[in-house]
């Protein structure tokens, strides 16, 4: 699919300065949008917005389909009347790095306390009559996966543990009797996750629609691969590598390459490919359209796991010993189009990409990623330089995965340091504006910068560092961040590279736009 030429940010909603330790989708997340708009930027990036997973990973969720309700808005739910404004006066406030145990501790019963009044009111009282019809909507709507989620997410308490392998023999083989019996005593339990289900869906499509009627589009990123503590994996075995006691057989991850010498080894399932396609890709289709449902734009994580993966003995302890395999691609995208019509994706083809992946790219039409620091090592990285972009390309000054660009050029040896001069001329330790210049008038239809480069923060605010466990995905943007200084900077940049246009507004327009 052809975008428009735009520009925008990525930040992760957890990385709001919203109260309850960590960001929502509330007050904070209408602030960034009615920062993106004065900037005249286009596009809003988020990563997954599942439940996360170990360490706050969203590349760790617990379920492929549901939404994190870490990022429910208190706020939004005082205002729907589901909680007290004085129960939720005391949370901590919005400033500092996302805090999960404070999450766990003081927000999250706070969610199930309104949780309750909501399906108090509903069931035995006046709840708002439009609210609850839309409730009912939405467990009917979305049951394919919102039955297995809650039960999932029920068992996870009750064993104080997501790993499933680990439950009673006849729950995690879904006995259907055993799975008959938890459910009819676990009840209001299992109504309380679906009603936060339903609220996490009804705030996402608010600011959802809050963002199309300024002209910004949703960038949401679909990881390839899910968590073996995951309600996927429990409730469709058959689907996934695994032996006969339902551990897995083998797992995802990458070869050694610029992250790790050892490569990484994720430890998700691997799919049974054979048992997905002789099933007409069910449950893919069925994840895309979940997906289209939360994104206006869909980022394949790890394309080049659609053309072959990496298959690493689960017994390995490293990523190492692993081999490709390859994946029915084209097959897999021939059923989502025939099932979905054509869809808005972006193909992640970062790392050690073939030319058979390049080929599936392309026959896809599919714009790939380039990301600016990759670019000035040798001239063998030059494809990651503006000068060497095509229109088929998003392109970033970094992601979530790279330290931000004012951490980078303080690690980076002197031969690229004297290489980014070269090509954008003296930065004065400061490079994060003249590359973010040299990005945006690149031929690339997509140019996006993560919110610490604007703000021209060094390794401290960080997002993720591949291969490392511990200590990540708790960076947020410190309260005050959204200045009119700052939109007016980046507005200017965006009018002169012509980058001030919806991604998915029709050529005309998006031709007109350019031109005027």
């Amino acid at each position: 699919m052809q975008f428009q030429r735009s520009s925008g940010v990525l930040l992760h909603i957890s990385s709001l300065p919203s109260g309850g330790g960590i960001g929502d989708l509330g007050p904070a997340a209408q602030e960034f949008l009615a920062f993106l708009a004065a900037a005249k930027q286009h596009v809003w990036q988020v990563l997954p917005l599942g439940p996360a997973g170990y360490g706050g990973s969203p590349y760790a969720a617990s379920s492929a389909f549901a939404g994190n309700p870490y990022l429910i808005s208190l706020e939004v739910l005082r205002d729907w009347g589901w909680i007290d404004a004085a129960r939720i006066a005391g949370l901590a406030g919005g400033n500092g790095a996302a805090d999960f145990q404070e999450v766990e501790q003081r927000k999250l019963p706070l969610l199930y306390e309104a949780a309750d009044n909501f399906l108090d009111r509903g069931l035995d009282g006046p709840a708002t009559a439009r609210q609850w019809e839309e409730y009912e909507e939405f467990c009917s709507s979305q049951s394919a996966w919102l039955t297995d989620y809650a039960l999932y997410a029920v068992l996870r308490r009750e064993f104080s543990t997501g790993a499933w392998t680990q439950w009673p023999e006849p729950l995690r083989r879904r006995d259907p009797q055993a799975l008959a019996g938890f459910a009819a005593a676990r009840q209001r339990a299992l109504q309380q996750e679906q009603a936060l289900q339903f609220a996490f869906s009804r705030q996402w499509s608010d600011l959802q629609q809050a963002a199309a009627g300024s002209g910004i589009r949703i960038l949401g990123d679909v990881a390839i691969f899910v968590s073996m503590d995951s309600a996927d994996v429990w409730a469709h075995p058959e689907l996934f590598e695994l032996d006969e006691e339902l551990h897995p057989i083998r797992i995802a991850g990458v070869p050694p390459d610029y992250f790790s010498p050892t490569g990484q080894r994720w430890g998700n399932p691997l799919y049974r490919w054979d048992v997905l396609e002789g099933r007409g890709f069910d449950w893919w289709i069925d994840r895309i359209r979940r997906a289209t449902e939360l994104y206006d734009i869909i980022r394949l994580d790890h394309f080049r796991g659609f053309e072959a993966y990496w298959a690493i003995p689960a017994a390995e302890k490293t990523a190492v010993n692993g081999e490709w395999v390859k994946a029915p691609g084209r097959a897999l995208f021939g059923a989502l189009e025939a099932a979905l019509g054509p869809l808005p994706l972006v193909a992640e083809d970062l790392g050690i990409i073939t030319a058979e992946v390049d080929a599936l790219r392309i026959e896809l039409g599919l714009p790939g990623m380039k990301v600016l620091q990759f670019g000035f090592s040798d001239k063998g990285a030059h494809i990651h330089l503006p000068h060497r972009f095509t229109p088929a390309t998003v392109a970033y000054t970094g992601t979530h995965d790279n330290d931000t660009t004012q951490g980078w050029w303080e690690t980076v040896n002197q031969a690229e340091r004297e290489a980014v001069e070269a090509y954008v001329g003296p930065v004065s330790g400061r490079p994060v504006w003249p590359l973010l210049r040299a990005l945006q008038a690149s031929a690339a239809q997509i140019a996006l910068a993560p919110a610490q480069d604007l703000l021209e923060l060094g390794s401290e605010a960080r997002m993720n560092t591949p291969a490392v466990p511990a200590g990540n995905w708790t960076w947020r943007a410190p309260l005050g961040s959204w200045t009119p200084e700052l939109a007016a900077r980046l507005a200017a940049l965006a009018e002169v590279t012509d980058r001030d246009n919806d991604p998915l507004a029709p050529p005309e327009e998006g031709l007109e736009n350019a031109l005027r």
